[in-house]
């Protein structure tokens, strides 16, 4: 689940970068592919670090409903829970 979590994460920001970017393409007529995929970025850049903030500041002043809003607009409610090394299980041996 945690790599079906992260994937969102990336992916819900991308497309809302593209989202905004063709509002933006509505209104003004872009003759450059470059200057198009740089607006792309940067929107996309900024949406996503908005919304982490928004997350990362939900946590500190424990906004459980805000922390779920920034959630969502990042692709998932919560961030993915890596498990840390000391929290891992090793395999069990194999052998006879």
């Amino acid at each position: 689940m945690n790599l079906f979590t992260s994937f969102m994460r990336t992916v819900v920001p991308i497309v809302a970068g593209l989202v905004l970017t063709l509002l933006v393409h509505l209104g003004v007529r872009f003759d450059s592919a470059s200057v198009a995929s740089v607006v792309t970025t940067v929107l996309t850049g900024a949406y996503y670090t908005v919304f982490r903030l928004l997350e990362n500041l939900a946590v500190k002043i424990r906004s459980r409903p805000l922390a779920t809003v920034a959630g969502v607009f990042l692709g998932w409610a919560t961030p993915p829970d890596y498990p840390t090394a000391e929290h891992r299980t090793a395999p069990a041996p194999a052998g006879p």
